[in-house]
């Protein structure tokens, strides 16, 4: 079901330059990432030298807010190109008076242009879409051109966190994940069942878990 359009959206997004970043082009094409810069500085965005970790697809902002306010020596970037949700997160960062999280609206194939070389610590994919058909394969957040995109983000010891509900993709993120030359560990297939501890519950987990679905989890490193 569509969210229905939140009211004075665009007079919202507009007012919220504290916490968002718009990317200026949102065309999907990968190859035009590498052909722009709109480098961010992180240091200026933050106004701290904090290490920074990003979320990709934020939702809500759920899992985001709950991360920069259980880690205030860690700033997040969330990324989100659906701005009827993303100014449900913002305005949650704001009520809680978060100072450690920021935004950024568009889509994950720009990354490069915004993101310098090696400077995230960690990359979260809570929930992306598994985009069941084979047709549109290349846009599930572990396809390959996805993940050579992440290499070039993350620091040299950097690590992918992603949740799922999805088995299927969780399988195919597994596959890429491996041929794609990535160290695999901590690999759940029923999350809420094991020992992992610190896990931050999202919207859609939270969902999901409830009506009894098991959640998928895998941690992915750089090989060395």
């Amino acid at each position: 079901m569509r969210m229905k359009r939140k009211k004075n959206l665009d007079e919202r997004i507009a007012a919220s330059t504290d916490y968002l970043t718009i990317m200026h082009n949102d065309s999907l094409n990968y190859n035009d990432a590498k052909n722009e810069n709109h480098k961010i500085n992180f240091e200026k965005l933050f106004g701290n030298s904090k290490p920074v970790y990003l979320e990709i697809g934020s939702g809500k902002g759920q899992f985001g807010c709950t991360f920069a306010k259980e880690n205030p020596d860690k700033n997040i970037l969330c990324v989100e190109r659906n701005r009827n949700v993303l100014i449900l997160a913002i305005d949650s960062a704001r009520a809680q008076e978060l100072k450690n999280i920021k935004f950024l609206c568009g889509t994950a194939e720009y990354l490069p242009s915004y993101i310098e070389e090696q400077s995230v610590e960690e990359i979260f994919l809570n929930f992306s879409c598994p985009f069941p058909k084979h047709r549109h394969i290349a846009h599930r957040l572990t396809n390959p051109r996805f993940l050579d995109i992440y290499k070039r983000l993350l620091k040299p010891d950097g690590v992918i966190n992603q949740k799922t509900d999805n088995m299927h993709f969780f399988e195919y993120s597994l596959e890429q994940f491996s041929k794609c030359g990535y160290t695999l560990s901590n690999i759940s297939l029923d999350l809420h069942n094991s020992d992992f501890e610190g896990n931050i519950v999202t919207e859609y987990e939270s969902k999901f878990a409830s009506q009894g679905m098991p959640i998928y989890r895998l941690e992915a490193r750089l090989s060395k």
